[in-house]
């Protein structure tokens, strides 16, 4: 090889590295063949992880549901009282209605579904500081929950006004109690969240939230 050619090689090899040294970096470690293939495909989950996905979820979510601690939510047929100080024409009861929300003079529909009770005091508050009232000071309670439904096999199946503290043995005795053929210990109970309902079997010393269906099963033996 003459000498021209071999300086010619030489000075394309160090281009070629040059360049390969640019592109990665000094400190920063090259992708992995995995990282460049997901980041290009971005492929979903594979059957079977799908489905431990939604197991997983599907088992977070009634604990949380079920949770004690949990404050309470507003929803469609919870009955309010709703107080504007210094605004007698604004403080009244109002109900949630089907849609989630609450319609007062003024300031008109106000989402009311998934709040607590403190939270739709900041979100009227809120809407009444927009031109209507300077400094509102709002309070709100609940004056009547929504009503609970009782299925299956309870001697007067139907919806029933909820009462604080309601555990489901208080909740069947309201329903004319257990027929006969009625399975008492583990009774499930499906209750409304987010997005869907979640259903767990519970004992009968379970306390019942406003807006639960309770469904008492048949015994087979």
């Amino acid at each position: 090889m003459r000498p021209v050619s071999l300086f010619v090689v030489v000075l394309f090899a160090a281009a070629v590295g040059g360049c390969a040294s640019l592109s990665t970096g000094a400190d920063t470690p090259a992708a992995s063949a995995a990282d460049l293939d997901s980041l290009a495909y971005a492929r979903p989950l594979s059957p079977v992880a799908a489905r431990a996905q939604a197991q997983t979820q599907a088992e977070v979510m009634p604990a949380a549901a079920f949770a004690a601690e949990l404050p309470y939510t507003l929803d469609t047929g919870d009955k309010l009282r709703v107080v504007v100080f210094g605004q007698d024409g604004l403080s009244n009861s109002y109900v949630v209605d089907a849609s989630g929300a609450i319609t007062m003079p003024l300031i008109r529909s106000v989402s009311a579904r998934g709040l607590t009770t403190a939270a739709l005091v900041r979100a009227v508050a809120e809407r009444l500081r927009q031109g209507f009232v300077r400094e509102p000071h709002v309070a709100i309670e609940v004056e009547a929950y929504r009503p609970f439904f009782i299925l299956g096999e309870v001697t007067a199946p139907g919806q029933y006004a909820y009462v604080p503290q309601m555990t489901v043995e208080k909740a069947v005795a309201v329903a004319g109690g257990f027929t006969p053929r009625a399975y008492r210990w583990d009774i499930e109970i499906e209750r409304p969240v987010a997005g869907g309902v979640v259903r767990q079997v519970v004992p009968p010393i379970e306390r019942v939230r406003p807006g639960d269906t309770i469904v008492v099963r048949e015994r087979w033996f």
